[in-house]
C-alpha cells in the first residue's frame, strides 16, 4: 500500500510541475503578445526589460523540465554537474554565434562593394604636350 501512495504522490507532482509550467508558458506568450501589440520601439528599456523578463522565465522553465523531466533533481550532485556544465557551455556557443551572425549583418549592410563607388566629379586630365624626337631637355620630361 505504501508503494501506491508514493506513485499518487509522484503523479500529483508531475501534474503540478505541469501545471506550473504551463503558467510560465502563458505568461511568456501573454508578455510577447502584449510586446507585439502595443509595438514597442527596439532599444527602449520596457521592450528591452521585458525580453529580459521572457528570457529569464524561459530559463526558469529549462530548470525545471530537467530537473523533474530528467529526473537530475534526485540524482547526485556530480552527475548533475557534468550535465549543467556542458550545457552552459553549450549556451555560450549559441550566444556567441548569435552575436557573430548580428555583427555580421550590420556589418553587411554598410559593405559598398567596388562597382557602386560613385566619384564626386571626373578627374582633370591635361592633353600631353607633343614630343618631339631628339629633344635634348630631360628635366622637363622626368617632371611630367
Amino acid at each position: 500500500m505504501a508503494n501506491h501512495t508514493d506513485a499518487a504522490a509522484a503523479k500529483r507532482e508531475v501534474w503540478k510541475i505541469t501545471a506550473y509550467l504551463s503558467v510560465l508558458t502563458i505568461v511568456e506568450l501573454a508578455l510577447g503578445y502584449i510586446m507585439f501589440r502595443l509595438n514597442w520601439q527596439d532599444g527602449t528599456f520596457i521592450k528591452t526589460f521585458t525580453k529580459g523578463v521572457i528570457i529569464v522565465l524561459m530559463l526558469w522553465k529549462a530548470f525545471y523540465i530537467i530537473a523533474y523531466f530528467m529526473h537530475l533533481k534526485f540524482e547526485a550532485k556530480s552527475l548533475i554537474s557534468t550535465i549543467a556544465i556542458p550545457s552552459l557551455l553549450f549556451v555560450w556557443f549559441v550566444l556567441a554565434f548569435l552575436m557573430d551572425g548580428e555583427s555580421f549583418k550590420n556589418l553587411r549592410s554598410r559593405y559598398t562593394p567596388y562597382h557602386d563607388v560613385h566619384f564626386s566629379k571626373p578627374m582633370d586630365v591635361q592633353p600631353h604636350a607633343e614630343k618631339k624626337p631628339g629633344n635634348a631637355n630631360l628635366n622637363e620630361d622626368v617632371h611630367q
